[in-house]
C-alpha cells in the first residue's frame, strides 16, 4: 500500500541522504549548484521534486531564492530539519501540475526525477507547469539517464546494479510501454525485505518534443554538469530548454 508520499514515505526518507550518499559529494554537487545559480542569475529558482534539499539548500547558500515542489512530506520534513532549511520555501503537491506564485528563472528536475512521472502525460505535464513559471528567457533544466537498453539481451527484462552479502538492487525494463522500476533487497537479521520504485525511462529526443509542446527550446545539452559534450556513449544528459520571450506559457 502506497501512503500520501508515494513511493518515498518516512521509511525512505529516514536513511535517504546516507543511500544516496554519492549524490551529496561536493564534487558531484558543486558543479550542479554552479549551472543552476549562473543560469538564475538575479532571479529565483524553482526546484521540482525538491526532496531532502540536496541541491535546493547549497544553491540558496549561494544567494539565490529557491523554492521547492515535492509530494513527499517525510523528505521535506528532512530538508525543514537542516541548518538552512527555513530559507527554501516549499509547496507539497504534485510537480507536474501545482503551481506556486511568482514568476522563475530557472526551474529545474535533477538525479532522474522526471522519471518519477510514470506516464508520457505526466512529463508532458511537467514540462508545461515549468514553462508556466518561467519568466521570459527562463530555463528548465533536467539531469537525468539515457536509457541503457543494450544491456539488455534478447529476453532479459532486468538488469543488476549493486550485488553485496547484504543488499541486492537491479533494474527492470519494459521496452514495450517505457515502464521501469528499480528494485532493492536487503538481508538483515536473516530476513529479506523487497522495495521497488516504478520510473518511466524517456529519450533525450522525446524530451525535445515535450519542451515543444511546452513552448520552450532546447539552447544546450552536455553529459553532465561540467559541460563535456553529449554523445551516443554517454550514460546521462543535462538538458536546457529556454522559454523565448513573448510566449504564453499558460496555452496547453
Amino acid at each position: 500500500m502506497i501512503d500520501d508520499d508515494g513511493y518515498f514515505g518516512e521509511n525512505v526518507a529516514a536513511g535517504y541522504d546516507e543511500s544516496a550518499a554519492d549524490m551529496f559529494r561536493a564534487d558531484v554537487v558543486g558543479p550542479a549548484v554552479d549551472v543552476l545559480a549562473g543560469l538564475a542569475g538575479d532571479g529565483p529558482a524553482l526546484e521540482l521534486g525538491v526532496g531532502t534539499g540536496r541541491i535546493a539548500l547549497p544553491l540558496a547558500g549561494r544567494g539565490v531564492p529557491v523554492h521547492g515542489i515535492d509530494m513527499s512530506r517525510a523528505m521535506v520534513d528532512r530538508l525543514r530539519a537542516k541548518p538552512g532549511g527555513e530559507a527554501v520555501g516549499v509547496t507539497v503537491g504534485d510537480f507536474a501540475t501545482t503551481r506556486v506564485a511568482g514568476e522563475f528563472a530557472v526551474a529545474y528536475l535533477v538525479f532522474n526525477t522526471i522519471g518519477n512521472l510514470t506516464t508520457q502525460d505526466a512529463q508532458v505535464d511537467c514540462f508545461v507547469n515549468a514553462a508556466a513559471h518561467l519568466r521570459p528567457g527562463g530555463c528548465f533544466v533536467i539531469e537525468v539517464g539515457v536509457p541503457d537498453l543494450r544491456r539488455l539481451p534478447p529476453g532479459q527484462s532486468a538488469v543488476p546494479f549493486h550485488i553485496s552479502d547484504t543488499r541486492w538492487a537491479f533494474d527492470t525494463y519494459d521496452v514495450a510501454t517505457q515502464a521501469m522500476s528499480s528494485n532493492y533487497v536487503t538481508i538483515a537479521d536473516g530476513r529479506a525485505e523487497h522495495r521497488s520504485i516504478p520510473f518511466r525511462y524517456v529519450w533525450p529526443a522525446e524530451l525535445d518534443l515535450m519542451a515543444r509542446l511546452a513552448g520552450l527550446r532546447l539552447r544546450d545539452r552536455w553529459e553532465d554538469w561540467t559541460g563535456e559534450p553529449f554523445t551516443s556513449e554517454s550514460g546521462k544528459h543535462v538538458s536546457v530548454w529556454e522559454k523565448p520571450a513573448g510566449h504564453d506559457s499558460d496555452r496547453t
